[in-house]
């Protein structure tokens, strides 16, 4: 990866040409707090290696079988790309907008609210899909509804949500070495229980049949398409999503220019070797194809040792879904607080977004965050995956789209991280990302499109007729030195 981080340019403290400046007095803006160490831990708590590895990708099992080693793989190398197009844009516009913000300021402000759209998306589903596992992994001690359990977690993680910035990022940083050590055990013994060898990894069949995840009638294997990897690529694409959580906290890390860059890529690199290896591992000791299949780790587990280590590497999980949702609800909560900043809502909903607590935690934006999460628990879970699958491929796509007009006119001599390989990169990831896109289940593609339909008529009807006092992205005046 190059690090190539231009020298400071005098002063440069104004919003880029499409973005609104601050208001004098009038701007809410968050402190920094966190260093590069502090921010990674919350950006890897975030990604929750470990409860994406148990909640997430038994789904990918169930679909794709000895090919769901390969379909992360090639999603991690995607995800490299568009690693490289978050860090040079987060870094020439630190905005706890994150995405919306980055889009906005280059590819102009329709397409940053449909950014914004597709994030919310995302942050709204994601917390509740991860915590539903939490009940499955409480098995051992306890037995509870997942959709009742997902809902405790999103309250619990709300209330955790409302401390101090410092303190989550040292609560969180204890649950993800706990969360680390159970996806260490699983590797170890995955690899120590070796069934196959490595060839298994690319011969790319799923078993069909009862309680295998295929439709026939009785016990038999499936050959896994390129299409069904294609296809398959929107969820890999999300299993290692929480590294954008770096530009989310870019106000709030000390040295943004450096840090964000660094935060993004550490933390995408650190959380795809410890998703894929356990995965490897997996893969090759499931006692057979069936097994590997129904993707029950758990019981994986048990088998390769006894229940004594089944039940703690099934409560280390427990406790990463509860750490992954603390940093989602903190994460999301900073786009809820920019997007009412920047006037994106009638003044009311704007006023109330942007209040912030005694422990400076944007109080409202965080219990809207959490409260609704704590719901959509109740929705299913397959209609949860592919909306966020679409959302998170589309969001990427249009990020790439503002990576390739990143180095336009005065922006191009900003002091900023620069990506290798530009224009290279966006091009192929906006070419990729379209066709995985398009290969996505029609029903989500609806569902995504029809949300995406009604942002675009509400902001043709409200904000773009008040493009004078609504949705004015504006950027945060920086600490250069």
């Amino acid at each position: 990866m190059t690090d190539t981080l231009r020298p400071p340019t005098p002063a440069v403290t104004e919003a880029p040409s499409s973005a609104a400046p601050a208001e004098p007095g009038g701007h809410q803006k968050l402190k920094r707090s966190i260093g590069v160490v502090g921010g990674t831990l919350l950006t890897l708590s975030c990604v929750t290696p470990a409860s994406t590895l148990f909640v997430v990708v038994p789904d990918l099992f169930s679909s794709l079988g000895t090919a769901t080693a390969l379909t992360i793989a090639i999603g991690s190398l995607l995800c490299v790309g568009v690693a490289f197009c978050y860090s040079e844009l987060g870094t020439l516009i630190p905005s706890a907008g994150g995405e919306y913000a980055m889009v906005s300021t280059m590819a102009g402000r329709l397409a940053g609210w449909l950014v914004f759209v597709l994030s919310l998306l995302v942050v709204m589903i994601v917390p509740p899909v991860i915590a539903m596992g939490t009940a499955d992994y409480l098995t051992p001690v306890l037995h509870l509804d997942p959709s009742y359990a997902g809902a405790g977690v999103m309250i619990l993680a709300t209330l955790a949500g409302l401390l101090d910035l410092r303190a989550n990022a040292w609560i969180t940083g204890i649950f993800l070495v706990l969360e680390v050590i159970a996806a260490g055990v699983v590797a170890v013994l995955g690899f120590a229980h070796a069934e196959r060898g490595p060839g298994s990894l690319v011969d790319l069949t799923v078993a069909s049949g009862p309680g295998a995840g295929g439709a026939g009638s009785s016990g038999g294997v499936d050959t896994v398409t390129a299409m069904l990897i294609v296809s398959g690529l929107a969820i890999a694409l999300f299993v290692t999503q929480g590294f954008s959580t770096a530009v989310y906290l870019s106000e709030e890390l000390e040295n943004p220019r450096r840090n964000v860059a660094r935060t993004v890529l550490t933390t995408l690199a650190i959380s795809s070797v410890i998703i894929l290896v356990p995965v490897v591992a997996i893969t090759m000791g499931a006692q057979s194809l069936t097994a590997l299949t129904e993707g029950d780790i758990s019981a994986m587990v048990t088998a390769w040792s006894n229940s004594a280590v089944g039940t703690f590497v099934s409560l280390c999980v427990a406790l990463a879904i509860i750490n992954a949702g603390i940093v989602m609800v903190i994460q999301n909560s900073r786009v809820l607080f920019a997007s009412a900043r920047d006037k994106a809502w009638p003044a009311p909903v704007n006023k109330a977004l942007v209040r912030l607590g005694g422990t400076g935690a944007p109080w409202v934006a965080t219990l809207l965050v959490g409260v609704p999460g704590a719901v959509l628990c109740f929705v299913n879970l397959d209609t949860l995956y592919g909306v966020t699958g679409v959302s998170v491929t589309g969001m990427y796509l249009l990020v790439a789209v503002a990576a390739l007009l990143a180095r336009r006119g005065s922006h191009g001599a900003r002091s900023a991280w620069r990506m290798p390989l530009w224009p290279a990169v966006p091009v192929v990831l906006i070419a990729v990302l379209a066709y995985i896109l398009s290969q996505q289940e029609v029903p989500y593609l609806l569902w995504t499109g029809g949300i995406v339909l009604a942002a675009t008529l509400y902001w043709a009807l409200y904000l773009r007729p008040r493009r004078e006092t609504r949705w004015l992205v504006s950027i945060p005046e920086e600490e250069l030195g």
